[in-house]
């Protein structure tokens, strides 16, 4: 009896999920289209409410068909609907856009609406710091809450009145920062302050270090960039961006 259960409730899981699958006997097909149509109504209304750029600019038929799709093909790997979005953002990543035949700039779009609601949920915690250290001969920290992205479409840009047809020949540098009145922030970044974040992400050395890797990678001698450089670092721990020098 229990594995007969199991397999009922499994038949029917299967067919509200994928209609194209075998319905359970015994159970009439109105029933279970309204059964569907809940658990439909419901993913619509977590993803929209998820990704409104998204739901806004495409065709509603290729939205719903869109949802339709996670719903039936994608596997989440949580139950949890607070990481709903970012399984959404792994499906298009995986290139289901193009299944569909949406936009190329679709799974770009995702990742960028979804950050809002990442750093808004985000229970990070700054690591031991010294806020009023020296950022040039210190270790710059940056914030667990500011995040430096580089996107080949202009997707702070796109919606129902702009559809790029082609990537831009610029990335759309952009910094995303949970600030300490708990809003999420976008600022576009130049590609100075893009390099100096990546590289202060990417490793631990102290400012002077990291300027003159700048430096190197530009073709100039670290005199040059010092200035400005360090100009920036200090514009950076005003906006929070970059907490200090580890402790």
């Amino acid at each position: 009896m229990p594995e007969t259960l199991h397999e009922q409730l499994m038949t029917l899981a299967r067919h509200v999920r994928d209609p194209r699958q075998p319905a359970p006997p015994g159970i009439e097909a109105r029933r279970l289209a309204i059964y569907r149509q809940l658990f439909i109504g419901n993913l619509d209304s977590l993803l929209g409410g998820g990704f409104p750029v998204i739901r806004a600019t495409l065709a509603p038929a290729q939205w719903q068909a869109l949802v339709h799709a996670f719903y039936a093909d994608y596997r989440c790997q949580t139950p949890l609907f607070t990481e709903l979005a970012k399984e959404f953002v792994g499906y298009l990543e995986e290139g289901a856009g193009d299944a569909l035949g949406l936009p190329s700039w679709l799974a770009e779009l995702a990742h960028y609406e979804w950050t809002e609601s990442a750093l808004l949920l985000s229970a990070s915690c700054e690591p031991a710091h010294d806020p009023e250290g020296d950022l040039l001969e210190g270790v710059p920290l940056l914030s667990t809450l500011a995040w430096p992205l580089a996107y080949r479409w202009p997707v702070c840009d796109i919606g129902p009145n702009h559809l790029p047809t082609s990537a831009s020949s610029e990335p759309t540098l952009i910094l995303v920062q949970r600030r300490t009145d708990q809003r999420v922030h976008f600022s576009r970044l130049a590609p100075l302050a893009y390099a100096l974040l990546t590289l202060l992400q990417a490793r631990e050395c102290s400012g002077r270090e990291h300027l003159a890797a700048l430096a190197e990678a530009v073709g100039v001698s670290i005199d040059e960039i010092l200035p400005q450089g360090q100009a920036l670092l200090e514009c950076l721990r005003v906006q929070g961006v970059v907490l200090g020098i580890r402790a």
